[in-house]
């Protein structure tokens, strides 16, 4: 099978690279540098040749949330327009799109678990791009995915547990917000959730690609405290008044698997476990070695 992967510097786009490649699947990694996903016809002309890929992974997207409320129209472009353009050239060449979207297309007011087919009402510029990126996917005409995560960290760039770990390391103590609520994701699941969507021949469709349970952003902080062998004292509870950002943040970002279910795919497993796993590579630079 002959995948083609677009923002593969990423944090996601690295891991996927890497476990196709392990996996022997015909791989070809593209960032900005090799092809720029807003120019329509050089994606049309790198992917809209049959055979030219079966399966188009977009990891490339615009993910500062802060800076979209001041930038939408450049947030747009790169999160709705490209993916456009890439489900443009997947109908052209009959490859399958795989667009990883985002639990920011929910309002975050909810008090039960989103569904892949619940209404979309963003409350900030980065969600509705993504939006506006499911929706041009949606009307394509293209065999498509569209694949929703959250709270995603990974071993590459500085997500969350790098951050909270460097805090904890220089100031020994910090605060973190209790009123937040989400799934914390490993990039290697959703990997290999992509993965086992793709080999199931998973029906066109929107699919929730997060771990399973919930918890705060306290709560995942005390669990990156223990893995460093800090106490969880070092952690302290405090709300999202008192951390005031350009963009809103979702208060429950909980996103239900009745989707993969039905059709036999394991959602990921309960986030604490699946911390457990990822907590020796993410914070390989944070943890003395004996």
């Amino acid at each position: 099978m002959k995948w083609t992967v677009t923002g593969a510097a990423g944090m996601l786009g690295q891991d996927l690279v890497a476990a196709l490649k392990a996996r022997g699947d015909d791989v070809v990694a593209l960032d900005v540098a090799e092809l720029d996903i807003l120019d329509s016809s050089a994606v049309m002309e790198a992917l809209g040749t049959p055979g030219a890929s079966d399966v188009v992974v977009n990891c490339a997207a615009w993910t500062q949330v802060d800076s979209a409320e001041e930038k939408e129209d450049a947030a747009f472009r790169l999160n709705a327009v490209g993916p456009q353009n890439l489900a443009a050239a997947c109908r052209a060449s009959g490859a399958r799109l795989v667009q990883i979207s985002t639990d920011y297309v929910f309002p975050g007011n909810g008090t039960k678990p989103y569904g892949e087919d619940d209404l979309l009402d963003p409350l900030g510029a980065y969600g509705r791009t993504k939006a506006a990126g499911e929706w041009a996917v949606r009307a394509s005409g293209a065999d498509y995915l569209i694949v929703r995560t959250a709270w995603l960290y990974g071993e590459h760039g500085t997500p969350f547990p790098k951050v909270m770990a460097k805090l904890l390391t220089e100031r020994g103590h910090v605060d973190v917000v209790t009123d937040q609520v989400g799934q914390p994701t490993w990039t290697k699941d959703l990997v290999a959730l992509i993965i086992a969507l793709i080999d199931a021949q998973a029906p066109s469709g929107t699919y929730h690609g997060t771990s399973s349970g919930q918890g705060s952003w306290y709560e995942f902080t005390q669990e990156i405290a223990a893995s460093m062998g800090v106490a969880k004292e070092a952690v302290g509870e405090t709300t999202s008044e008192a951390f005031v950002r350009p963009a809103p943040r979702p208060a429950y970002s909980v996103l239900a698997h009745d989707a993969l279910r039905k059709i036999g795919v394991e959602p990921i497993g309960d986030w604490r476990q699946r911390w457990q796993a990822a907590a020796p590579a993410i914070l390989a630079d944070f943890v003395a070695k004996d």
